[in-house]
């Protein structure tokens, strides 16, 4: 069992997803800060608005009016940060449609160019060569 186990975990593609992942995990970390340190505040700023801090206390004793604060007085929804992850999908989302786009448009550029015509195979080309030797013969 740990013999077949070491096969499976060191497979290529299992190597392959794990790499994925890790990467997949970053480019997450790097878009969220996007969104929440480049996006968010340009649309704060635009509208004066800032998503952080919106949510819903829910019960009497939240009367914080900060998200922080809030927290520490007692159970909150806090719907603002639901507005910056659905902003983060999107994003997400839309540079890997890019990135698959791009691959469909490589894909059908290497099926689009022509592809050079296989060489015939040997015995092919012996018989080529003999006729055409005899069709030089009857001519001569």
């Amino acid at each position: 069992m740990l013999k077949e186990f070491k096969e499976f975990a060191l497979k290529g593609n299992v190597i392959d997803l794990a790499i994925g992942v890790v990467i997949g995990a970053s480019f997450g970390r790097i878009v969220d800060s996007l969104v929440q340190d480049i996006i968010m505040p340009f649309i704060g700023a635009l509208g004066g608005v800032d998503f952080s801090n919106y949510f819903f206390g829910l019960n009497r004793a939240v009367t914080a009016p900060v998200l922080v604060e809030a927290k520490k007085q007692g159970a909150v929804l806090a719907y603002g940060n639901f507005v910056t992850v659905a902003i983060n999908f999107v994003i997400i989302a839309f540079v890997l449609f890019l990135v698959v786009k791009g691959i469909n448009q490589l894909k059908r550029k290497a099926e689009a160019a022509p592809a050079s015509p296989a060489a015939p195979p040997a015995d092919v080309a012996l018989l080529t060569e003999i006729r055409d030797l005899l069709k030089q013969q009857k001519n001569v």
